[in-house]
C-alpha cells in the first residue's frame, strides 16, 4: 500500500510538470456558465416530490403511508417553436419523474420520458450518457432528443430526434449525476454491478407505471463511458429475464456510440485524432504526448492496486484530453467541420 501511494504521488508530480509546459497562461480552460438556478427552478416546478419529504429517513415507518416507487408528471417545456397552441400536455406525451431506488438508503433517480411521435407500439429506447457522471439531459437538448436549442434560447423540434420512431427514456445515473441524488453517501455506486442493478430496478418500476409499453421491443443505447454501463446493464436484463425476475423486458439489442472501453488504447489515440483534424499543431502534439507513457503506467496501477491508483490515473490521463481542449479553443471536437462536408 505504501508503495502504491508513493507511485501515485510520483505520477501526479510528473503530470503537473508536464502540464506546466502544456498550458500557456493565456489558454485557461473555459468555465461553465450554465443557468443552474433556472434548471433547479424548472425541476421544482414539476412538483414531483413525494409528500413524505425527500431525503428524510423516517424513524417511525408505521406512521408513514406506503410510498409509490415512481412519482411522475406530464409537462411541457416553455418556448417550443413549432408547437400548435392547441396541443395539450397529454398530446405531447412528455413526462418527468423520480424513482425511489429499491435497494438504497435515500436515493432518487431522475428521468425524462418522451412518448413516440409516431406510435406507442414503437420500441422503448433508453439512453445513457457517459462521463461517468454526465447528465442525460445533455443528449435531450444537444444530441438525439426531441429538441435543439436555438440561438435565441428557444426550443426547436429536432428533425432527427429519436422520439420520432421510439418511446425515449433519458436517465440521470448513477446516483449523484444530474438531478439524481441521495442524502446518504452509502448510495453512491462504485462498480457496474451496483449501477446495473439500480437501472434494472428502475425499469421494473417504469414498466409497472407504463404497462402498455411492457411488451414493446427494448433497446439500450448510450455513449462514452456508457461503453462500461451498457454491457453490464444488458447482461443484468438478460439475467433477470432468465430468472423470471419481475416483468420480462423484451431486450432486442444495444448500441454504444464512441464508447470508452479500454482507456489504455483510447487515450493515446486522442492526440492522433486531434492532429489529423487540425485541432492541435505538431509541437503541441509532441508536448501532450509526453503524458501518454505516464497515463499508461497509471492505468496499469489502477488495474491492480485499486481506488487510490485509479484516482491518480483519472487525473493523469484526463490531462491529455484537457490539454487538447485548452489548445483547441471554442470548437466542437465531437462534430468537426470535416464530418459535415
Amino acid at each position: 500500500m505504501e508503495r502504491t501511494r508513493h507511485l501515485c504521488l510520483l505520477l501526479c508530480l510528473m503530470v503537473v510538470a508536464c502540464r506546466a509546459s502544456l498550458f500557456p497562461v493565456e489558454l485557461g480552460l473555459g468555465r461553465s456558465n450554465l443557468p443552474l438556478l433556472q434548471a433547479e427552478e424548472m425541476i421544482r416546478r414539476l412538483n414531483l416530490f413525494p409528500p413524505q419529504g425527500i431525503n428524510v429517513v423516517e424513524r417511525e415507518p408505521e406512521r408513514v403511508q406506503p410510498e409509490k416507487r415512481i412519482v411522475e408528471k406530464r409537462f411541457a417545456f416553455p418556448n417550443v417553436i413549432g408547437t400548435d397552441r392547441g396541443v395539450s400536455i397529454e398530446d405531447l406525451g412528455h413526462h418527468a419523474g423520480y424513482y425511489k431506488i429499491a435497494h438504497s438508503h435515500a436515493a432518487r433517480m431522475f428521468y425524462f420520458f418522451f412518448e413516440s411521435r409516431n406510435s406507442k407500439k414503437d420500441p422503448v429506447v433508453i439512453w445513457l450518457t457517459g462521463g461517468p457522471g454526465c447528465s442525460s439531459e445533455l443528449a435531450v437538448f444537444y444530441e438525439n432528443g426531441p429538441f435543439t436549442i436555438a440561438s435565441n434560447m428557444s426550443l426547436v423540434w429536432n428533425e432527427y430526434g429519436w422520439n420520432k420512431v421510439s418511446n425515449l427514456l433519458y436517465v440521470d445515473q448513477p446516483i449523484g449525476t444530474g438531478f439524481s441524488y441521495s442524502s446518504d453517501a452509502r448510495d453512491i455506486r462504485h462498480n457496474e454491478d451496483g449501477v446495473s442493478n439500480d437501472l434494472y430496478d428502475f425499469l421494473q418500476a417504469f414498466f409497472e407505471e407504463h404497462p402498455e409499453l411492457a411488451d414493446n421491443d427494448f433497446y439500450i443505447t448510450g455513449e462514452s463511458y456508457a461503453g462500461h454501463y451498457i454491457p453490464a446493464f444488458a447482461a443484468r436484463v438478460h439475467r433477470g429475464n432468465k430468472a423470471k425476475d419481475g416483468i420480462h423486458i423484451n431486450l432486442k439489442g444495444f448500441a454504444i456510440g464512441n464508447g470508452l472501453t479500454d482507456p489504455a488504447i483510447q487515450y493515446k489515440a486522442y492526440t492522433d485524432y486531434a492532429l489529423e483534424m487540425g485541432i492541435i499543431k505538431k509541437t503541441q502534439y509532441d508536448h501532450i504526448n509526453l503524458v501518454v507513457p505516464v497515463c499508461e503506467m497509471a492505468i496499469k496501477l489502477c488495474g491492480t492496486d485499486g481506488t487510490i491508483s485509479c484516482m491518480a490515473s483519472y487525473f493523469v490521463c484526463n490531462t491529455i484530453f484537457s490539454s487538447i481542449m485548452a489548445h483547441a479553443g471554442n470548437i466542437n471536437v465531437r462534430l468537426h467541420k470535416s464530418f459535415l462536408e
